[in-house]
């Protein structure tokens, strides 16, 4: 689903229902020509591509033992220097990998915000209802959403570039359950993807959307992570003690 998906009318309004729907299910015809139409698109407008595993069953397609990141990451070391905009190889890897997810390598023209769903949320309603300007963003699985934002490269100066938690690899997910700044050396699956357990990554804003500033969408981002966090937190705090 690539349109808009509203504005702040009315508290949670058509996001929140959005999210808590099925996609109707179609052929598999419908479903490979859609899968292709949807990475050509991404491509088109700039997203760099390389393949990526995919879900067996209730395990990942690399085989690996205990994979820590099913279906999640790509099938090549060289995923760095294989990801490309070119629209033959895309199709040729969409018609030889007919199952394979694809990731999509941040840093080089694009970077990724990635916030728990529930900020997410919260966060886009206040964007679009602001009236600032959101690029694409995407729902992962049923619990992060991605905005896609400009990439801050290399700065001439590179003290403009700081070295923060925000900063997201993707052997270092788990150590930022807040917001993960995917730049310089990362991926994200894009969509569309389908993980372990028949959940999906899907767009709610799709890449025909210019990519914003990411500074643009960063405070208000953070704000709804913060307060995401204090009601985890509370949460926690009222659990009753077991002895």
């Amino acid at each position: 689903m690539s349109a808009e998906m509203g504005r702040r009318s009315g508290g949670q309004g058509r996001i929140s229902q959005w999210l808590r729907g099925r996609r109707p299910r179609t052929d598999a015809a419908d479903d490979s020509a859609s899968r292709e139409e949807l990475l050509l698109a991404a491509a088109g407008a700039g997203l760099p591509l390389a393949p990526a595993a995919h879900p067996s069953a209730y395990r990942c397609s690399c085989d690996r033992v205990g994979c820590p990141t099913p279906a999640r990451h790509p099938v090549s070391f060289a995923w760095q220097t294989q990801s490309t905009t070119d629209r033959a190889q895309i199709e040729r890897w969409a018609r030889h990998q007919p199952l394979a997810n694809f990731i999509t390598a941040t840093g080089m023209v694009h970077d990724v915000l990635d916030v728990p769903v529930e900020a997410g949320q919260e966060a886009l309603e206040r964007l679009l209802g602001s009236g600032i300007e959101v690029g694409p963003v995407a729902l992962s699985g049923d619990d992060r959403m991605l905005f896609f934002t400009a990439t801050r490269g290399t700065p001439e100066d590179e003290d403009e570039w700081w070295p923060c938690e925000l900063d997201c690899h993707p052997e270092t997910m788990d150590e930022h359950p807040g917001l993960r700044w995917h730049c310089r050396g990362s991926y994200v699956l894009v969509p569309p993807a389908r993980l372990p357990g028949e959940l999906v990554v899907q767009w709610v804003r799709g890449p025909e959307y210019p990519l914003p500033d990411p500074l643009s969408l960063l405070e208000v981002l953070t704000d709804e992570c913060a307060r995401y966090a204090g009601v985890e937190r509370e949460q926690v705090a009222a659990w009753p003690l077991r002895g």
